[in-house]
Order: C-alpha cells, then sequence, then structure tokens
C-alpha cells in the first residue's frame, strides 16, 4: 500500500535571491544612501516588539557605518505609551528606550529617543472613569485616536514645522495582512523619491519602509542572527513572544538552539477590540510569576461584557434620548458605574503593590494625574459634589489620597448630601435634577453677570424632569411619532408634548 506524503510549498523569503548577508549588507547600504540624501530628519517608529526593533536595527547598522560628519541630521525614535499597555510589555519599552539613550550617546550616534504619552485629558482611563464613555468597540472605537495617533502625530507635525519636511522610517510589512498589503501597494505607485512613499494623513511626510517585503519569519531570522547593536537582547524579546503564544512554543527554528516565534500581538491590556486578550493570558498561563496580572485580566473581562445597558445611562452624554428599534440607546456609564470601575482598578494596583514582584511593586495602572482629572470632571462637569474619589482611593488603596484640596466651593457638605439622596430614595434622576440645580445656582451666585444661567436650568431640567428610563422611552416615542407627521397632518395648533419639551412656541395671542 503506498502513501503520499503532503507536499508543502517552501515558503518565500526576502533572502532567498542573494542569501542573508548580502540581502542585509545591501538593505543597510540602501539606508545610508537615503539617510544621506538629504536634510530631513527621520523619524523611527518604536514599539518594542520585533518589526519596529528589527527597522530599528538597521537604522543603526547604517549609522555606525557611516563617520561623524556623515551624521548631518537628526534620527528620533518616538515610542508611543498609551499608559495601558501590558504592563510587562511597557516596562520592556522603557528600560529599552533608557538603555538606547545612552548607548546612541557613547557611540555619539545622532539617535534620541522619545516616549509618548496621551495628553491626561485623552488618557484611557480619564476618559471611561471621568467622563463615561463605554468601553471600546469596532463602531465606538474612541482609543486609538487618542491614545496612539495623537502624541506621536503631534510630534511629528511638530518635525514638519521645524523643518518643512519629515521622513518615517516605519517597521510595516505587507505580509503582516492582505489590507496592509493592498494600502502599501497604492502608496508605492505615488511615490515621489525612491523607496518613499507619501503619507496619507500627514502631509509634507514621506514613508521608508526597509522591510516591507519581509516575511514574519524574516524578521525573526534577523533578529537572532544579527546582535542588537544598543546592546538589548533579541533573545529576551523572543522569550516575551513565545511567553504570549497560548502553547508556549513558536513554529519556526531559526538556528539549533533558539526556537523562534509566530506573529504574537501586544497592545494595550484594556482592549475590548478583540474577543480575549491572548496575550496576557498565555503569559500567565506560561509563567507562575506573572499571576499577578490576573486582576488586570479580570477588569479587562468585565470591561468586555455584550449587554452592558445596566452600567450605562439610557440618556446620551448630552442628557438626550434617542431610539434604535424603539428602545433608547444607552449612554455614559452612570455615575455608580464610574466609581465601581475606579474601585476595581484601584483594587488591582493594590493587589499588584503587595502580592507582585518586586519589580511590579511601584507600578502604576492610574496616575495622580489622572485621578486630578477625573476628580475635576465628577465634581464640575458631572455636578457630583459628593466627592467620592479620595474616599473610594483610601477603601481601596489602604492609604489617603494625595491629591490637593478640591478648588471649588461646593454646594452642600457630605451630610447634606446624604439627606438628599434619602429623601429622593430609589428616585435616581430626580436626586441628579435636583443636585445638578443646586450647582448651577451655586457657581453662578459670585459672578457680577450670570448669562448663561438660564441656559444651565434648562439643560439640567430637561435632562432630568423624566420620571424613569420607561417614561422617557414612551415620550421620546411621541416625540419620534410627531415628527414624522406632515404638516398636514399636525394641522394650525402645535403638539402640547412639543411645546412641553421646547421644540415649538405657542403663538401669542392678539389683542
Amino acid at each position: 500500500m503506498k502513501h503520499s506524503l503532503p507536499l508543502h510549498p517552501k515558503r518565500h523569503s526576502a533572502f532567498d535571491q542573494l542569501g542573508f548577508a548580502a540581502t542585509v549588507d545591501a538593505l543597510v547600504n540602501q539606508t545610508q544612501e537615503l539617510y544621506m540624501a538629504d536634510d530631513v530628519p527621520w523619524v523611527v517608529g518604536y514599539s518594542g516588539g520585533k518589526d519596529s526593533t528589527a527597522v530599528l536595527q538597521i537604522v543603526w547598522l547604517a549609522l555606525s557605518g557611516l563617520t561623524d560628519e556623515q551624521h548631518h541630521k537628526p534620527v528620533h525614535v518616538i515610542s508611543t505609551d498609551t499608559l495601558v499597555e501590558n504592563p510587562v510589555v511597557s516596562a520592556w519599552v522603557t528600560h529599552s528606550l533608557d538603555v538606547m539613550q545612552a548607548s546612541a550617546a557613547q557611540s555619539n550616534l545622532p539617535i534620541t529617543p522619545h516616549r509618548l504619552t496621551p495628553a491626561v485629558t485623552d488618557t484611557f482611563w480619564v476618559n471611561l472613569i471621568g467622563r463615561g464613555y463605554p468601553a471600546p468597540r469596532p463602531k465606538f472605537r474612541w482609543c486609538t485616536e487618542r491614545l496612539k495617533i495623537k502624541p506621536s502625530n503631534g510630534f511629528i507635525r511638530e518635525m514638519v514645522k521645524s523643518h518643512g519636511e519629515a521622513i518615517l522610517v516605519l517597521g510595516t510589512r505587507k505580509a503582516e495582512s492582505s489590507g496592509r498589503s493592498h494600502r502599501m501597494t497604492e502608496l508605492e505607485a505615488r511615490r515621489v523619491r525612491d523607496l518613499l512613499s507619501p503619507n496619507s494623513s500627514l502631509p509634507n511626510c514621506l514613508v521608508y519602509s526597509p522591510i516591507e517585503d519581509w516575511s514574519n519569519d524574516d524578521v525573526w531570522t534577523f533578529l537572532m542572527q544579527v546582535s542588537n547593536p544598543w546592546g538589548y537582547s533579541n533573545k529576551e524579546l523572543l522569550t516575551m513572544y513565545q511567553g504570549a503564544s497560548p502553547d508556549g512554543e513558536c513554529p519556526l527554528v531559526v538556528d539549533a538552539n533558539t526556537p523562534s516565534c509566530g506573529d504574537s500581538r501586544f497592545g494595550c491590556w484594556t482592549c475590548t477590540l478583540v474577543d480575549k486578550d491572548k496575550s496576557m493570558a498565555a503569559m500567565i498561563q506560561n509563567d507562575e510569576e506573572k499571576e499577578w496580572m490576573l486582576p488586570l485580566l479580570d477588569l479587562r473581562n468585565a470591561l468586555d461584557v455584550p449587554d452592558d445597558r445596566h452600567l450605562r445611562d439610557f440618556r446620551r452624554m448630552n442628557g438626550s434620548v434617542q431610539l434604535f428599534h424603539g428602545k433608547p440607546i444607552p449612554g455614559p456609564y452612570t455615575q455608580t458605574s464610574r466609581e465601581e470601575w475606579l474601585r476595581r482598578l484601584l483594587q488591582a494596583q493594590a493587589f499588584i503593590h503587595a502580592e507582585g514582584p518586586e519589580y511590579v511593586r511601584s507600578l502604576e495602572l492610574i496616575t495622580l494625574a489622572e485621578l486630578e482629572e477625573i476628580r475635576r470632571i465628577w465634581v464640575v462637569e458631572k455636578h457630583e459634589f459628593e466627592d467620592r474619589l479620595p474616599s473610594i482611593y483610601k477603601a481601596a488603596m489602604g492609604e489617603p489620597y494625595s491629591g490637593g484640596p478640591l478648588d471649588e466651593h461646593l454646594p452642600l457638605g457630605p451630610e447634606m448630601i446624604e439627606t438628599l439622596r434619602e429623601v429622593a430614595g430609589d428616585d435616581r434622576l430626580h436626586f441628579e435634577l435636583v443636585r445638578e440645580l443646586l450647582d448651577v445656582e451655586q457657581r453662578y451666585r459670585s459672578q457680577a453677570r450670570r448669562a448663561g444661567l438660564f441656559d444651565s436650568l434648562e439643560r439640567a431640567l430637561r435632562r432630568g424632569f423624566y420620571d424613569d428610563e420607561d417614561d422617557a422611552t414612551q415620550r421620546a416615542q411621541q416625540r419620534k411619532a410627531m415628527m414624522d407627521r406632515t404638516v398636514n397632518d399636525i394641522g394650525d395648533e402645535p403638539d402640547p408634548l412639543d411645546i412641553a419639551d421646547g421644540y415649538v412656541r405657542p403663538a401669542e395671542v392678539s389683542r
């Protein structure tokens, strides 16, 4: 009996034509020529992952092969820390930047690393816990722009403003996905200089992608065979990727001793745009020392619930009620939910400080600046002048809150707030309405000119005059029915509901 063995075609490699050493040498020479061709500064994107590490190594090798006189323009290495990166990866990247800076100075290379972070008003926790934005979803992906794009684009625009142009050196590869390959191929056709593609979102920026034709295996082959020139360990990077693989193994063997990894991906540990955080789960599974990350995984999974209506207000951020298939579209997290998210986050931080290994005992899951901004939003913008953040912090962390005093004259003290809550009972809407009205009155009391007072009072009343969610839904349905009617159907008299809601004013009776 004959058995036929399955034949698998050999994978294409960027090293097939010239061989490994000659291909790398040619790429380094090409990078040197491109660097010396003009005075436009370079900005290298560095995430600490395999692709960006490979690209930075090529740039570093290219600059190391030039003389000091040829180092005529700066190379900025930018790494964007969203402040919710996987803590293991974040610590790796931060330390790498420190080592990189010292090594560049010692080697007299024009390389300057920069760790970029989002503005405090744009951070993940300020938006989720402070403003009440729900956990990101594919159709409400509010995080990427604020956490990643704005910090890096802001830096690049400053480069363009100072020098007129900038060249971005990125580790993008066509093999990453069919979508990435299609976009890169499209931009290739619009190249204005050899090897430089335009950037679709940043004017006066050109993109150099030296490893665009490399496969995943090519990247690991390069990293395992070429030592990291700034003194970091590529084998530790490999170990980190290996630890993030669910089976703890990797598909490609690049030498006799060290297994390589596939395409494990790291990102924000809070990310709810994926079904599961496989990399963090694998790290915990493969290494008992990383079990301190369990509270983070639990919190991430709690954020990623299929239906979170019970956690969110039935009104949108501006207080309006909008319907979808006859039901209100849920708005921001309620006060109770936001306080609970903060409590769980701080409890996770306290657990890590107490139970984690020494190197994470000072880990900050949320910064003091973020806490201060959340506190301001709660008290000033949301009129929650119970000012509960300090007490939540003390209960969760076991130590007093270190933030400064709140520079606001609050209309009621804690005792009066509790009395108001008792009087309102379970009627959350009317409690919030009275609290906001009192806060508005207090804020305008000391102003010599009180322009906007009535608008503020009207907004509060519009947001809080409903009896409950059912009442709000019924009114919204009736309002929609009236708005859908034609002018002829309505007749001469306006609908009483429209008058009550302020959509129309009754005609003045002539005398």
